[in-house]
């Protein structure tokens, strides 16, 4: 079967405010780069990505451009475009530049560091059969439902719970169609949008496929994450589990 296009959306949109720090976290320093260059590392150099849109706070862009994609030589980076206040609307905006783009849309956190090759490769397997299907591990620990008082409710089935990680990877009709969706009804919407995959299953009403992916492919949100980052990074961590 013929390879068709793959579009990697990179989010280096975020302010990081839990990081506590005057540094948005995809471009503070782990080791001696920035935390964006490593998942666009794994971009640049994957077989299954064409081509990268990265979304970056709107005043950090020639920034970006200048001390990121040309510092370092990304050449699938196509486009840094503007991101939004909240994630999907960065996500929208990317979307909006990839709106004639045929093929696959790998939509990535820039900070997850630890993106694989074969991370990707297992997604593009799996979106080739199921046209929508997201990174995500079983998770470790038994998890309990809360009601609003704080007090546990109900307590699922271990064996079936995951922690939903990136890249999500969609037919890129579908997730342009489901995006136009939210879009027209967001001020309507009864939850926040926290992930790529709920657009689909909220919009459009459809299957996601839970792909397993790699402990190590953490989200760096607190200064703890930092840490932990570093010991992924010099091999002193734990190995996949």
């Amino acid at each position: 079967m013929e390879k068709r296009q793959c579009t990697a959306i990179v989010l280096a949109a975020g302010s990081g405010k839990r990081m506590g720090g005057a540094t948005a976290k995809q471009f503070m320093l782990l080791g001696d780069k920035p935390v964006i260059w490593y998942s666009l590392q794994a971009v640049e150099q994957s077989q299954v990505i064409h081509r990268c849109i990265l979304a970056a706070p709107e005043q950090e862009i020639p920034y970006v451009k200048r001390e990121i994609v040309e510092k370092y030589g990304f050449r699938k980076v196509e486009a840094v475009v503007p991101g939004g206040g909240e994630r999907y609307e960065s996500v929208y905006s990317a979307l909006c530049r990839a709106a004639q783009t045929e093929g696959y849309i790998f939509i990535h956190d820039g900070a997850r560091p630890f993106l694989t090759e074969e991370i990707l490769c297992s997604l593009y397997e799996e979106v080739r059969r199921h046209r929508a299907c997201v990174a995500a591990v079983p998770v470790k620990d038994t998890i309990k439902l809360a009601d609003d008082s704080g007090f546990a409710v109900q307590t699922p089935d271990r064996s079936r719970v995951w922690a939903v990680q990136t890249p999500q990877v969609f037919e890129a009709g579908l997730i342009l169609e489901a995006y136009r969706q939210l879009f027209e009804k967001k001020g309507s919407l009864e939850k926040p949008v926290t992930d790529d995959a709920m657009v689909v299953e909220e919009m459009l009403g459809l299957p996601v496929k839970l792909v397993e992916a790699s402990y190590q492919n953490i989200k760096i949100t607190t200064p703890e994450d930092i840490l932990t980052a570093r010991s992924f990074l010099t091999g002193q961590g734990p190995e996949k589990a």
